[in-house]
Formats: C-alpha cells, structure tokens, sequence
C-alpha cells in the first residue's frame, strides 16, 4: 500500500463509518500508520484537524438529512453523535448558519462539505530539494514538554515554547553541554501516549554519550536511520510549516518512501529565525 493509497483508505473507512463511534487509531490503521501520525500527517495536508473534518461531515450530511426528510432533530442529532438537542442546534448553526429547525425551510441556505478526495496533482515550475541519507545513532540532551495536536494546538504551543527556552536561558544550557553546536533540534516523539492526540516535543541538541543531563533535562539516544532531508528559507515558523505540507503532498505520495512514525527533527542553525533567508531543515525517518 503507498502513501496516497493508505490516506483514501483512512478517508474512506471515516466515510464508511460516519455515523458511527470513530477512534483514532482505527482510523490510522487503515493508513498503516499511529493515531498520532495520522492526524499530524492530515493536519499537514489538509489544513484541518481530523476531528474538524468528521464534525464538519457529519454536519453536512445531518444538514441535507433536515432539508429532504421529516426526521426529528433530536434523532437526527443521536445519529451523528451530539447527546443532546443543545449541543447539536449550537454546532450546526454555527457550521450551517441557520438553526436545525430552519434548515426545513425550503428558503434555507446550508454549507456544503464534500469529502476529500486524494489526488496527485502535477504543478509546473516548483521543485522541492531532498537528500536521502544514512546516519548512526547518535546522542541529544533535550528539555521536553508534552503538547497536542487537538484544535491545532501545536502549531502555537510549540512557537511559544520556543520563544520561553530562549528567554529563560534553556538554549543556552543545551549548547553549553553541547557536543556539536551546527544545530538546535526540535524533536517530535509520535509514541509514548495513549492519548493519540498528545506527543512529547523536545529542544534539543546533540552531546557526547556520557554527558551527564542537567535537572530537568534528559539525555536520549536517536537511533540510526535513513532519513529524507530538506531545506527551507524563510522566517520561523511559517517556512516549516509550508515545508511539512510540500513534504507530505509532494515527497512521500510520489517517492517510494514512507515515513517510520517513530519520531521526526527539524533542525535550526544559529541566525536569525525571523528572517526571510533564514534557512531550517527536516529529517524524516523513512522506509521503503
């Protein structure tokens, strides 16, 4: 199964299933994948989180049930999994701009949304530039903390965390212990929790084996791999982000390569971070 197939086969099992208790990480297994890689990966792709598209289906589809059928609200409400009339009637009118009991009306306007579909899509005059490279194991002292990809969250949380290891002197720990100061990692850990929307993220920076990690910190070991490897320019963290989506929508469905869902590290030079040349990679663990 590749990258695009394994995508459609996780849309089609939501699609399937729509009406029905959704988990996670059976979701994810029909992309062969974790809970959490899936949502990271479709969040990338999609610029939704996956809880954001089934919601928004199952609106859509609760809104056209409203309009072509004499269903009650309250069953139509059970059937796409709001507990209460309530909580349904502020959800749809919030999506639908009408509430349920006007979406009967004939006159009534309602939202649209289709499910996705996964294409590959040939756009003439963007490269990307990767490098496929082997590396060994090697040595990170790291400052962790846990965040979640609900409702986006990490895509503000991670920029904050940043923003407090500079100002309170954590970057300046790690490259005092430091074995190597080319870069400061990021480091995303996509296993370690149950809870499938949570993920360890660590600033980090390569060491010597034996360095002894300073309270509140930890020394980790990243075990060999093949890696896809590649640049962006830009200020932090618009161009990162702009790079995960070309990686996921470019690289991995045209490749051959998948990635290995245990852990990934964006790697950031000394400079300066808002600048437009300012220049950061990715290193994906892959395998064929």
């Amino acid at each position: 199964m590749n990258w695009a197939e394994g995508i459609q086969n996780a849309i089609d099992y939501i699609e399937e299933n729509i009406t029905e208790e959704l988990r996670y990480d059976d979701i994810a297994a029909r992309a062969a994948c974790s809970g959490f890689y899936f949502q990271r990966i479709f969040g990338a792709l999609c610029g939704m989180t996956l809880g954001e598209y089934i919601r928004c289906r199952r609106l859509s589809l609760a809104g056209c049930e409203l309009a072509s059928s004499g269903k009650k609200v309250i069953d139509t409400a059970m059937k796409y999994g709001y507990n209460s009339p309530d909580s349904f009637t502020r959800a749809f009118t919030a999506f639908h701009g009408v509430t349920p009991s006007e979406a009967r009306q004939k006159k009534a306007v309602l939202r649209s949304f289709s499910p996705l579909r996964v294409q590959l899509i040939l756009k003439g005059g963007n490269t990307m530039d990767y490098k496929i490279i082997e590396k060994e194991a090697f040595t990170v002292l790291e400052k962790v903390e846990q965040h979640t990809v609900a409702y986006k969250q990490n895509l503000n949380t991670i920029p904050e965390f940043w923003g407090r290891a500079h100002k309170e002197g954590i970057i300046e720990t790690l490259l005092k212990n430091a074995s190597d100061n080319s870069f400061v990692f990021g480091i995303c850990y996509g296993s370690g929790h149950k809870d499938v929307e949570h993920f360890d993220y660590s600033i980090a920076v390569k060491c010597a084996p034996d360095t002894a990690a300073p309270e509140g910190y930890r020394v980790n070991t990243i075990p060999a791999r093949k890696w896809v490897v590649s640049e962006c320019t830009g200020p932090m963290p618009d161009a990162i982000q702009q790079l995960w989506h070309e990686i996921c929508s470019e690289f991995f469905p045209t490749s051959g390569y998948k990635p290995t869902y245990e852990f990934d590290i964006e790697a950031y030079p000394a400079g300066d971070m808002t600048s437009a040349d300012y220049k950061s990679q990715i290193w994906i663990p892959i395998e064929k």
